[in-house]
């Protein structure tokens, strides 16, 4: 069972710094962590569409409509909160829509979309995702903590390096989607 904590402890223990009891602690790593962490998890979430943060919803079509171009607008989700539109039900059929700002616009009277949701409970995280986000606050904290540039730069490598076999592993779970040559540029990268 993982915790932010926790997380942030794993990311502090690879840095050389000492272990944080509370995000809210008055220690410098306590600050830096409670400051980083939302920002790097949203991040590192948006990085991979990981299958333990898919969420399926029919959004509620808003009274007000686009100023022009589509027909419809609706809401995206709050709770939990889209971090990203994965899908429109009926897309791969030439069904169009776009995202501007928390509304998604489009000419269909109805709306399925398979989302990112915003997942603050690390319960939730598969391993590969708690070991990603430890890796990519390691190389967020590094310099501000050890201000060792460095030390920063090798903590970015091991971050890559495990995003991409996190990638690897999530994606190869279920039937497999149909990839874009732009989905099999990012999950290389």
């Amino acid at each position: 069972m993982a915790s932010e904590v926790d997380i942030c402890n794993s990311a502090l223990n690879a840095v050389g710094a000492s272990n944080i009891i509370s995000l809210t602690e008055d220690s410098k790593a306590g600050r830096i962590c409670n400051q980083r962490y939302p920002f790097v998890r949203d991040n590192v979430f948006r990085a991979h569409p990981w299958n333990c943060l898919i969420n399926r919803v029919e959004l509620a079509q808003d009274t007000d409509t686009p100023a022009w171009e589509f027909a419809y607008q609706y809401t995206l989700p709050t709770d939990p909160y889209c971090l990203r539109v994965l899908e429109m039900e009926g897309e791969e059929n030439g069904i169009e829509y776009k995202i501007e700002g928390r509304k998604l616009i489009t000419d269909e009277g109805t709306v399925k979309i398979r989302y990112l949701a915003r997942v603050t409970d690390p319960n939730e995280y598969d391993v590969n995702l708690v070991e990603t986000l430890a890796a990519a606050m390691a190389a967020e904290i590094a310099y501000p903590l050890v201000n060792r540039a460095s030390l920063a730069a090798q903590m970015l490598e091991i971050y890559r390096l495990k995003l991409s076999e996190a990638r690897f592993i999530d994606a190869t779970e279920g039937t497999p989607y149909d990839i874009t040559a732009t989905d099999f540029i990012n999950a290389r990268a």
